[in-house]
């Protein structure tokens, strides 16, 4: 998936693709502000739909979507090498 314009997302599905994307990465909450540069709090927030996420915060969970869908790309190329040899 490449994504050239920035991401138009609803407020309850916002919050849940940051839910599967935080679990995808196996990092609570706490863990995963820390990576965005936000608070425990904002993370909730986004979570339970109260409130949506800077233009900023957006770009760099986009960041970690792309970053997600290459390495599963390769994850998937390096699984099945043998099979495009």
């Amino acid at each position: 998936m490449i994504i050239e314009r920035p991401l138009v997302i609803n407020q309850p599905q916002i919050g849940k693709l940051i839910r599967e994307l935080r679990l995808e990465t196996g990092l609570t909450q706490e863990k995963f502000a820390v990576k965005l540069g936000v608070t425990y709090p904002t993370i909730n927030r986004w979570e339970n739909g109260h409130t949506k996420p800077s233009p900023l915060a957006m770009q760099k969970i986009e960041e970690m979507l792309k970053h997600r869908d290459l390495y599963g790309q390769n994850l998937n190329f390096q699984e099945n090498k043998q099979f495009y040899s």
